[in-house]
């Protein structure tokens, strides 16, 4: 089999085509982008950054899996705030889905607690905010018809109020539990119980949104890949564009974006359409990589230069120093969740085991 695909390699040499040399790019860039050094901010502030990562490892009945997340803060010196578990959840086509969900709520969790604890002036943010709202709503499963008809405002109510005094971990586990899902059949049971458990995550990280935007001005949403091409319209991401044609620092025009979600938001739905988002991207060193970044308010030129000035004195090679500090320190390997299963004496057959043979 290998052989026939390297002969169709062969015979497609260059079917990726760059894009062509006669296009006039100079008429393309002319005001949506803009090479510019800019100096390192010379103010006091406290700034801090967040990531988070998942893995797991199935099993021939279920899947090991680990989820965690953290802030670092500067103040001057470095401090942490993390928060993680490990999970047995069963098989369930949204299994990456239902992660990335207990994920996002580690994360903001961690950043709430940074916000609140630390008093920081900025928080910076892996990934996109806006990017968060308008897919807000799980896609891998239906809600559950006993979770709708429970979801009202007193429901809602009952989750901020336990959020308000569990800041870690996941808190919609017990508020699942209120809703008397061990009265279900047990067969039910085991194939819903992930479904609700999708959704009330989904819920958790809408109102943690929600709570960390109650900062909004203090939040820097920052991401090293996109697929959006709203600012060049061309057939490949305008991230992709421009680090392919433009080399020098600089930064794009400024481009101003509301959560566009087609269906009501069924709880904060004024307060997430009335938000505003200052889009843009930026190099912050001459040869590295372009940036995008999301500010969530409508944010001026001054505002805009001010910040880009305030994330380059923490930059190392054109990427802010505690967003990749972040990163390196939170990611979960295959190696540690080896370990982590040695750990937690987790014995299972994979059933791949007969490919050694």
């Amino acid at each position: 089999m290998l052989n026939s695909l390297y002969e169709k390699a062969i015979a497609k040499r260059g079917f990726i085509q760059p894009i062509d040399s006669e296009t006039d790019m100079e008429s393309i860039l002319e005001y949506k982008w803009f090479d510019r050094k800019f100096p390192e901010s010379t103010d006091e502030f406290t700034i801090a950054a967040g990531d988070g990562s998942f893995n797991k490892k199935k099993f021939l009945t279920t899947n090991f899996c680990a989820v965690g997340a953290e802030s670092i803060i500067y103040d001057g010196e470095i401090k942490k705030i993390d928060d993680s578990d490990i999970f047995d959840i069963g098989h369930v086509n949204f299994l990456d889905e239902l992660l990335s969900n207990y994920m996002a709520v580690y994360e903001l969790k961690c950043a709430l607690r940074a916000l609140n604890e630390y008093d920081v002036n900025y928080y910076m943010l892996d990934g996109s905010i806006l990017g968060d709202l308008q897919n807000a709503f799980p896609r891998g499963a239906k809600l559950p018809s006993k979770l709708k008809d429970n979801m009202d405002d007193s429901l809602l109510k009952e989750f901020e109020r336990r959020l308000s005094k569990r800041h870690f971990g996941l808190a919609f586990p017990d508020l699942r539990d209120t809703l008397k899902l061990v009265e279900m059949p047990k067969s039910e049971r085991s194939n819903k119980i992930e479904e609700y458990n999708l959704h009330l995550a989904s819920v958790e990280k809408i109102i943690l949104l929600r709570e960390i935007l109650n900062h909004n001005r203090k939040i820097i949403s920052i991401s090293k890949t996109s697929s959006d091409n709203d600012l060049f319209k061309w057939n490949i991401p305008d991230i992709a564009f421009l680090d392919k044609n433009t080399k020098k620092e600089g930064i794009s025009k400024l481009d101003y974006r509301h959560v566009f979600e087609r269906a009501a938001f069924p709880y904060y739905n004024d307060f997430f359409k009335r938000l505003t988002f200052t889009v843009f991207y930026v190099r912050l060193q001459d040869n590295k990589n372009v940036l995008k970044v999301e500010l969530p308010y409508r944010a001026s030129e001054k505002q805009v230069l001010d910040i880009v000035e305030k994330i380059k004195v923490l930059s190392v090679q054109g990427y802010p120093y505690l967003l990749n500090k972040a990163h390196n320190d939170v990611v979960i390997t295959d190696r540690n969740m080896k370990e982590l299963l040695k750990i937690a004496k987790v014995y299972e057959t994979t059933n791949r085991e007969v490919m050694s043979w």
